[in-house]
C-alpha cells in the first residue's frame, strides 16, 4: 500500500545560518521513498518607474534538503540544487546511497541557508511506495573477470538486461565482492555473493558482502563447516552447488552443514542435473523442506551456456537484492530453461510455492502455466507418484486443478521435447507447497 505525508513548515528569519529537523514516520513493507518540497525561492519584487514598473526576481530564499534515517546516518544531502529525490535498496537520486527502507522515524534535514524577511513556508511531500509481490528472472550463480569469466561487472550487468534478467548474483570463486562494488543499472539487481570452492565441493554464499573472515582456503570438514556456520549466522543464503557434477561433485557431508537451497539445474539440463533432482525428490519424500534453485554457472558465452540459462523466476517483495534472497530461501519459485521460458503460478489456498498448508483446510492446488508448447507434458509430482496432468496439442497456456488425497508436497513439472528425435528433458521445475497432516 503506498502512503503520502504532507506537511508544512514556516522559517522565519531568525532560523537563517541554522539546521533542523523534521520527523515523519514510515511503515513496515516499504519499497521506495520519495521526497520533494517547494518554497518561493524569487519573491516578486515590484519597482514602480515614472514611465513603467520592473518586477525583479531575486533569490531571496535558499532552503537545503537532506535526508536522515531512523538509526541518525545521513542517507544523503543535496543542497537546494534538487526539489525532489529517491531512495531505495537497489536505487537512489545521486547525492543519496541506496539503503533499505526500514520502519521507523526517519528526518528531513532542513538547511536555513538564506531566508527573506518575511520569513518563508515551504512544503514537503514524502511519498512511500509499498511492496508488492511480483515475478522477477534472474541468475543465482555467475562469474566474471574476478576469477574465471571474461566479462567486468559492469559487462555482466549490461548482459542480464539484454537478456531480459531483473537481477544476477556475482558468485566468483572465491572472490569477495560488496555491494557498494555493484554497478547500478535500472531494472537489474546486482546482488553480491561467492562460491566457495573446495577439492571436496562448491557453495554459493549469497547475499552478504563477507559471509566469513578468514580466508576460504580449509583442510578439514571441521574448518569448512565454520565457513558455512559464519555464512549462516550473517544471513547469506546458501546454495550446495552442482552436487553430482563429475568434475566437482560435493563430498563434504551435508548432515553437518547450515544450508538453504540445492541447486538442482546447473547450466544445460544433463545426467548430474537429472540426479540432483532424484536425491532433491529423496529429501522432499523423507520430510525435508528444503527448496531448490538452479543458475548457469556463467563463466562465457558457448553453444550451450548463456547467462540465464536456466532461470530462476522468483515471487518477490520488492526487486530489493534483500527480498529476492528471502523469496529464494522460502522458496517461492522455480527454475526454467532460459529467460524467455514457461511461467508458471502455483496456489493452493493463500499459499504458494514454498509454503505450507494444512491439508485438512486446504486440499485443491491452482496451475497455472503460461508458455506452452505443442507436446509439452505438465505432470504433479509428489511423494507418492508423478501424474500427467496435461499434455499440450498446441502453443498456449494452461489453467488446472489438483487435488491432495493425503497429506505430503507436490511440485511440477513441465517436459519438452527440444529437438526432434531427442528425450522429453525439464522445461520448467517448480518447487513444492507442502501441505501438512493435521
Amino acid at each position: 500500500m503506498d502512503h503520502i505525508v504532507q506537511f508544512d513548515i514556516h522559517i522565519e528569519p531568525a532560523r537563517q545560518g541554522t539546521y533542523f529537523t523534521i520527523p515523519f514516520e514510515v511503515p513496515e513493507d516499504i519499497e521506495t521513498l520519495t521526497l520533494k518540497y517547494d518554497y518561493d525561492r524569487r519573491p516578486l519584487d515590484q519597482q514602480f518607474l515614472e514611465n513603467g514598473r520592473f518586477s525583479a526576481r531575486p533569490k531571496k530564499n535558499i532552503i537545503d534538503l537532506g535526508l536522515i534515517g531512523p538509526d541518525g546516518v545521513q542517507v544523503g544531502a543535496s543542497g537546494s540544487d534538487k526539489d525532489e529525490i529517491t531512495v531505495s535498496e537497489e536505487y537512489a537520486t545521486p547525492g543519496y546511497r541506496p539503503c533499505l527502507i526500514v520502519p521507523g522515524e526517519w528526518q528531513v534535514l532542513v538547511g536555513a541557508y538564506k531566508v527573506e524577511p518575511e520569513g518563508t513556508k515551504v512544503s514537503y511531500e514524502v511519498r512511500l511506495e509499498g511492496k508488492s509481490r511480483r515475478l522477477l528472472k534472474g541468475d543465482l550463480h555467475s562469474h566474471t573477470l574476478a576469477s574465471d569469466g571474461v566479462h567486468t561487472l559492469e559487462e555482466l550487468a549490461f548482459k542480464a538486461k539484454r537478456n531480459g534478467l531483473d537481477f544476477v548474483a556475482v558468485t566468483d570463486h572465491n572472490q569477495l565482492v560488496p555491494k557498494a562494488a555493484m554497478p547500478r543499472l535500472p531494472g537489474v539487481t546486482m546482488i553480491p555473493g561467492v562460491e566457495w570452492t573446495h577439492f571436496n565441493g562448491h557453495a554459493n554464499f549469497i547475499g552478504v558482502d563477507q559471509p566469513y573472515d578468514e580466508p576460504f582456503a580449509t583442510n578439514t570438514p571441521e574448518e569448512a563447516r565454520s565457513r558455512f556456520e559464519s555464512a549462516h549466522q550473517r544471513g547469506a543464503l546458501i546454495t550446495i552447488n552442482h552436487p553430482f557434477e563429475p568434475v566437482a561433485p560435493f563430498q563434504f557431508d551435508l548432515q553437518t552443514l547450515p544450508f538453504d537451497c540445492i541447486e538442482i539445474w546447473n547450466g544445460p539440463m544433463r545426467e548430474s542435473n537429472l540426479k540432483a533432482v532424484g536425491y532433491w525428490q529423496q529429501l522432499l519424500t523423507a520430510g525435508k523442506k528444503i527448496p531448490a534453485c538452479g543458475g548457469s554457472d556463467y563463466h562465457r558465452d558457448t553453444p550451450f551456456i548463456f547467462l540465464g540459462g536456466p532461470t530462476m523466476g522468483v515471487y518477490a517483495e520488492s526487486a530489493g537484492a534483500s527480498d529476492i534472497v528471502a523469496a529464494v530461501r522460502a522458496g517461492h519459485s522455480f527454475i526454467t530453461f532460459a529467460p524467455n521460458g514457461p511461467t508458471l503460478e502455483m496456489t493452493a489456498g493463500e499459499a504458494i510455492m514454498g509454503d505450507s498448508v494444512a491439508w485438512t483446510e486446504v486440499k485443491e492446488m491452482q496451475i497455472n502455466v503460461q508458455g506452452l508448447q505443442a507436446g509439452d507434458v505438465l505432470r504433479a509430482v509428489t511423494a507418492k507418484s508423478s501424474e500427467v496432468l496435461f499434455t499440450a496439442p498446441a502453443d498456449g497456456d494452461i489453467e488446472i486443478t489438483f487435488d491432495m488425497d493425503s497429506p505430503g508436497f507436490v511440485r511440477v513439472e513441465l517436459l519438452r521435447a527440444f529437438l526432434p528425435g531427442l528425450p522429453m528433458l525439464p522445461a520448467l521445475l517448480s518447487n513444492p507447497i507442502y501441505f501438512d497432516g493435521g
